[in-house]
C-alpha cells in the first residue's frame, strides 16, 4: 500500500460494492470510542502524554490480535498537507476534529478503508467500520472483534457501573456511535420529511447531514444515528436503529411509488432537468450539485434514467467536495474557481458514462 492512495481516489474500495437497499441506504457506520487507562483523555494530556498514546496503540495495532483484519497502513497526521486531511474527511476516513485540532494524531487504515482507527482525535483511540448499503449489524460485528482485539493488547478506562470513560459524557457507556447514511428524495418531495424526521427524534436517535454533527443536508441525504450510549447494551442500541432504518426505507419506497403514480411526467421533467442541467453547465456550488446528483440518483433508481451506476455517483459525490477538486486539479481554487471546475468535472463525467433511458410513466 502507498499513502496517496487514500487521497488520490475517491471511492474507497468498500464502496465499490452494492449493499443491501443501496438505492436508499449509501452506507452504513458504526465507530466506538475509548481511551487508555493510564494516560490522562487527549483535551488534558501533555505533548509527551500525547504521543506515549500514539505510540502505544500504533503499536497496538500491529500486534498479533489484529493481525487476523490485515495489515494498516500507519498515517501520522504531522506528514499530511492540509488538503490532505480535508480529502480524508471527505472520504469519511477520519473527523473534522482528528483533521483539525488533533495532537500526535494518527490514523491506521485497512486496505480497502472499510476500518479506520483514529488515534488521539477527541479520545486516545475511535475503531470505525464502515460497510455499504444497509448493513449496520456486519458492521457493529466487525467493530466488536477489533475492540476485543485491541483489549488483548491494552488497557481501556473502564467503570463498572457508568461503562467506558470517554472525553464527551454523551459517550459514556457503551462508547458506541452507530449511524445509516440514507438517500431521502421522495420523503422530501412528497413533504413527510420533517414529519419521519420529528418521529425518528422522539425515539432516541439523531438526524444530521452528510458529514454528521453540524453540517446540512445536503442532496437529501440524512445521517441518521443513536444518540443513547448509556444505559442499553450495544446489541440494543444496534436493533433500534436498525428496526426505525427498516420503517424509513418502506417509508421511502411507499414515496417513491407515489411519486410514480401521482406524477410520473413531473418526476420525469426533473430528473431530466436535472440531468441536462449537470451535462452543459459552466458554474456550479456544491449545494447545487448535490441536489441535482440527487435528482440523477432518483431517477436512476426508479428506471427513468439507465446506464447509471450508484458507484459513479458515489464518487461523483465525493469528487465534487472543495478538498478533493483541489487534489484532482492539483491547484489552489478560490470558491469561485472551485464551482467552474466541480461544472467541468460533472459535465465530463456525465458526457463519458451516462445517458437517458426514457422515462417510466
Amino acid at each position: 500500500m502507498t499513502k496517496q492512495r487514500f487521497t488520490e481516489h475517491a471511492l474507497s474500495d468498500w464502496m465499490k460494492d452494492a449493499g443491501p437497499e443501496s438505492e436508499i441506504v449509501i452506507s452504513s457506520r458504526v465507530r466506538l470510542a475509548r481511551n487508555l487507562s493510564d494516560q490522562p483523555f487527549p483535551m488534558l494530556a501533555a505533548n509527551q502524554q500525547a504521543v506515549a498514546v500514539l505510540n502505544k496503540l500504533m503499536e497496538a495495532g500491529e500486534s498479533e490480535p489484529l493481525a487476523e483484519f490485515g495489515q494498516f497502513e500507519q498515517l501520522l497526521l504531522t506528514d499530511l498537507s492540509e488538503l490532505d486531511k480535508r480529502v480524508l474527511v471527505e472520504k469519511h476516513l477520519i473527523s473534522p476534529n482528528l483533521a483539525s485540532e488533533s495532537r500526535a494524531g494518527a490514523v491506521l487504515l485497512s486496505e480497502n478503508e472499510s476500518i479506520s482507527l483514529m488515534i488521539n482525535e477527541e479520545d486516545h483511540l475511535r475503531i470505525q467500520c464502515m460497510y455499504p448499503g444497509f448493513q449496520i449489524q456486519e458492521a457493529w460485528q466487525l467493530a466488536s472483534k477489533l475492540d476485543d482485539a485491541f483489549e488483548e493488547v491494552v488497557d481501556y478506562a473502564f467503570d463498572e457501573q457508568r461503562g467506558y470513560l470517554t472525553t464527551c459524557p454523551t459517550n459514556v457507556g457503551t462508547g458506541l456511535r452507530a449511524s445509516v447514511m440514507m438517500h431521502l428524495p421522495a420523503l422530501v418531495l412528497t413533504q413527510q420529511i420533517n414529519r419521519i424526521l420529528t418521529a425518528v427524534t422522539q425515539v432516541g436517535l439523531a438526524v444530521r447531514g452528510l458529514y454528521g454533527e453540524g453540517s446540512e443536508a445536503l442532496g437529501n441525504l440524512f445521517q441518521i444515528s443513536n444518540q443513547i450510549t448509556l444505559g442499553q447494551s450495544e446489541e440494543e442500541i444496534i436493533d433500534n436503529l436498525h428496526n426505525v432504518a427498516r420503517q424509513i426505507i418502506e417509508h421511502e419506497k411507499a414515496a417513491r411509488r407515489r411519486l410514480l403514480e401521482e406524477s410520473p411526467l413531473r418526476i420525469a421533467d426533473r430528473v431530466r432537468r436535472s440531468y441536462g442541467i449537470l451535462s452543459f453547465a459552466s458554474i456550479m456550488d456544491s449545494k447545487e450539485a448535490a441536489q441535482r446528483l440527487s435528482d440523477v440518483r432518483l431517477g436512476a433508481d426508479v428506471g427513468i434514467l439507465t446506464g447509471i451506476s450508484s458507484q459513479s455517483l458515489n464518487e461523483l459525490l465525493v469528487m465534487t467536495q472543495p478538498g478533493f477538486l483541489q487534489k484532482t486539479f492539483n491547484e489552489k481554487l478560490s470558491p469561485e474557481q472551485r464551482d467552474v471546475r466541480r461544472a467541468e468535472l460533472i459535465r465530463n463525467q456525465i458526457g463519458n458514462k451516462f445517458h437517458d433511458g426514457g422515462a417510466v410513466i
